[in-house]
C-alpha cells in the first residue's frame, strides 16, 4: 500500500507542478495574501474530488465522450482568454495592483474564478479523472484506495505551499514593475492554454 501511495503522490505531483492557470492565479493571490486558504482548499479538493471520480472508473467515461470534451474546451479557452485580457489591463496600471495589495477584495469573484479555472480547463478531466483514473487499473483493493489518495495528498501539498510560500517572494513585488511583469507572464500564460486548447480541436 505504501508504494502504491508513493505511486500516486509522486505521478500526482508532475502533472499538477507546472506553469498552469490554477498554479498563476493562486500564486497570484498568495503575493496578495487575498483568501489564500479558501482558494488552496477549493483547488486541492476539487483535484481530489476528480482523482477519486478516476480511480472509482469515471475516467473511462469521459474519455468515450469527445463531445463533452469539445464543450469544455471551447467554453475553458474563452474564459482563458478573457482572464488574459484581464491580466494585460492589470499590468498597464501596476499602480492599482499595490493599491489592491493593501485592501481585501471580494471573496466570491475570487472564489467563481477559482471554480472556472479548474473545472473549465479540460486538462484537469484529462489529467485527473482519465489518467490517475487509469493509472489507478495497476493496483487493486486497497492499494488502489492508496493511490488516489497519494495523487490527491500531492494537490493539497502543492496548492497551499504555493499559496503561502508565494509571500516569500513579497520583497521583489513591492516594486509595481514586478507586478507589471507577473500579470505580463499570466496573461502570456493563460493565452497560450487558451490557443493550445483550440488546436487540439483541429
Amino acid at each position: 500500500m505504501l508504494s502504491a501511495a508513493i505511486s500516486g503522490f509522486l505521478l500526482g505531483a508532475s502533472l499538477i507542478i507546472a506553469i498552469g492557470a490554477q498554479n498563476a492565479f493562486i500564486l497570484r493571490q498568495g503575493l496578495l495574501r487575498q483568501h489564500v486558504f479558501i482558494l488552496s482548499l477549493i483547488c486541492a479538493a476539487s483535484d481530489a474530488l476528480l482523482i477519486g471520480l478516476g480511480v472509482a472508473g469515471l475516467g473511462t467515461l469521459i474519455s468515450q465522450s469527445p463531445r463533452l470534451i469539445s464543450v469544455v474546451t471551447v467554453g475553458g479557452a474563452l474564459f482563458l482568454f478573457a482572464y488574459a485580457v484581464i491580466a494585460f489591463r492589470r499590468a498597464m496600471k501596476p499602480e492599482v495592483l499595490q493599491a489592491a495589495k493593501n485592501g481585501e477584495a471580494r471573496l466570491w469573484p475570487a472564489v467563481a474564478a477559482c471554480l472556472a479555472f479548474t473545472f473549465l480547463n479540460p486538462h484537469v478531466y484529462l489529467d485527473t479523472v482519465v489518467l490517475l483514473g487509469s493509472l489507478s487499473a495497476a493496483h487493486e483493493g486497497q492499494a488502489r484506495l492508496a493511490y488516489g489518495i497519494g495523487a490527491a495528498s500531492a494537490s493539497f501539498v502543492w496548492f497551499f505551499g504555493l499559496g503561502y510560500g508565494a509571500r516569500l517572494l513579497e520583497p521583489v513585488f513591492a516594486r509595481p514593475a514586478a507586478w507589471r511583469v507577473l500579470d505580463v507572464l499570466i496573461g502570456l500564460v493563460m493565452a497560450a492554454i487558451g490557443l493550445s486548447l483550440l488546436s487540439s480541436l483541429v
